[in-house]
């Protein structure tokens, strides 16, 4: 089983939103290769953390894939009539009792090599094993 991490700017889509909505949330408008391949690898009921971009850059929730990647509802078709975009749908596990700033994760050297960091513009990217353990760690889970 694999972990990830997905960005959201929660002035957009915060954790909470997706908690008040109270039904599966399509993770839609991601218009990244890499991140789109990221969420084709995805498998149903991997774990992702819940990280708000560019206001607060900190982690603060857990959501579960609860669909695998089908295509983005918000989409537009390419010049062959094809869906190029996709998205995988997730739902609300767990926010954080501590969220976990972005500089505290920089500060921390075991997460130094974490594709938060070395792949600072994806949004939707891969979290090792251990990297899971420290954060959730971090964030006040057992």
């Amino acid at each position: 089983m694999a972990y990830w991490l997905m960005k959201s700017e929660p002035d957009v889509l915060s954790y909470d939103d997706v908690v008040a909505k109270g039904v599966p949330e399509e993770w839609h408008g991601v218009r990244n290769y890499a991140a789109r391949n990221n969420m084709r690898a995805m498998q149903l009921g991997e774990k992702a953390f819940f990280y708000h971009s560019n206001i607060g850059r900190e982690i603060v929730g857990i959501v579960e894939i609860v669909a695998l990647a089908h295509p983005d509802s918000t989409a537009e078709l390419n010049q062959k009539g094809e869906v190029v975009w996709e998205c995988v749908d997730v739902r609300p596990v767990l926010k954080l009792p501590r969220p976990v700033t972005l500089d505290v994760i920089k500060a921390t050297p075991e997460l130094a090599e974490m594709a938060l960091i070395k792949l600072s513009r994806l949004s939707v990217s891969p979290v090792r094993d251990t990297e899971w353990a420290l954060l959730c760690r971090m964030a006040g889970l057992d």
